[in-house]
């Protein structure tokens, strides 16, 4: 079982950054594709970004592309997602999530593990 901690969530004016971290217990990342989703009062959960343990690769939704960077650390078992150049619709709960299978890492039903979400707020 996979326990997975978000951090680094707040509040950011349009135009800057922040990084935000996943720190998993109880099980190791070593294994996982491991994403990142943002979900809006109303609305489902979408998919940012994620990146496969086999060959290190990265997937990005399109609007934040050239923004946004999903990097993990193997060792501290913590998934990280760099966040800049921010826009007020970037406002969102942030949640990681971890997948033991290799199939499309752009589902919420491909995750068997998810964080309790961090709050990012973007004011413009």
């Amino acid at each position: 079982q996979v326990h997975l901690v978000e951090s680094g969530g707040g509040l950011v004016e349009a135009g800057g950054s922040r990084r935000l971290s996943c720190t998993a217990s109880g099980g190791s990342f070593s294994n996982y594709i491991l994403g990142w989703f943002r979900q809006t009062p109303g609305n489902e959960r979408e998919f940012v970004a994620a990146i496969r343990r086999s060959n290190g690769l990265t997937y990005y939704t399109d609007s934040v592309k050239g923004r946004f960077t999903i990097s993990r650390d193997n060792a501290k078992n913590t998934l990280y997602l760099q966040m800049s150049s921010l826009k007020p619709e970037g406002t969102a709960v942030y949640f990681c999530a971890a997948s033991g299978n290799s199939c499309s890492p752009f589902y919420t039903s491909n995750y068997d593990y998810w964080g309790q979400g961090t709050q990012v707020t973007v004011s413009s």
